[in-house]
């Protein structure tokens, strides 16, 4: 029964970000919910106390999803970071429906702001400007973003560069979505990673210098 319950919760999140995710958050009412998940209203309202709760639940889930793709994007060489994380976005993008609608909403189901999007583009951007925010890692990984002056000019431009790229490829990724393509992402970043490389060998070598 508990299974049986679970896998009725996820049907109507699933359903949710279905309609989200190619059209709007208007178009994710009670009836059109119900039909996609192929569930009652009492079924819905055991589950969720509105829409609005299932909206709010598919936007959790979308923010724990892009949240590991951050934390993967910098667990490894500090200089592809940036590269990784915006092509990992453009995949999920293009493939997850869940991932697609979240990054429309706000809290509270809302389309407002802070949309996820946004929050996701300002965690990039702390992780590469702001050096205490990255924790620690590998000596070669996120440590190279967090070693170094924090306010050293070149990272917030670095930073910058990289959120405007990132943003720019999600955008129209939604009008065309070979924007969302490995290969594009790839292609244009291959140009920019010379750009983050001194900043990571900033990093290592002030941690060399330390030891």
């Amino acid at each position: 029964m508990h299974k049986r319950s679970e896998q009725t919760r996820q049907a109507l999140v699933r359903a949710t970000a279905e309609l989200i995710a190619d059209g709007q958050l208007a178009d994710a009412g009670l009836v059109n919910i119900c039909r996609v998940a192929g569930v009652s209203r009492g079924a819905l309202y055991h589950h969720f106390s509105s829409t609005a709760e299932l909206v709010a639940e598919v936007r959790a889930q979308a923010s724990a999803r892009t949240t590991a793709l951050v934390e993967g994007a910098f667990a490894g060489p500090a200089a592809d970071a940036p590269a990784r994380l915006s092509t990992a976005l453009g995949v999920a993008m293009s493939e997850e429906q869940l991932v697609r609608a979240g990054m429309r909403l706000g809290q509270n189901g809302t389309d407002g702001p802070p949309r996820l999007r946004d929050e996701v583009l300002s965690l990039m951007r702390d992780r590469i400007a702001a050096p205490s925010a990255a924790g620690e890692g590998a000596e070669t990984g996120a440590e190279g973003w967090a070693e170094g002056a924090s306010d050293a000019p070149e990272r917030v431009q670095l930073a910058d560069l990289a959120v405007v790229v990132t943003a720019g490829l999600q955008s129209l990724g939604y009008t065309d979505r070979r924007w969302w393509d490995p290969e594009t992402s790839e292609r244009i970043w291959s140009m920019l990673e010379p750009l983050f490389a001194p900043v990571e060998r900033a990093g290592v070598s002030s941690a060399a210098a330390r030891d």
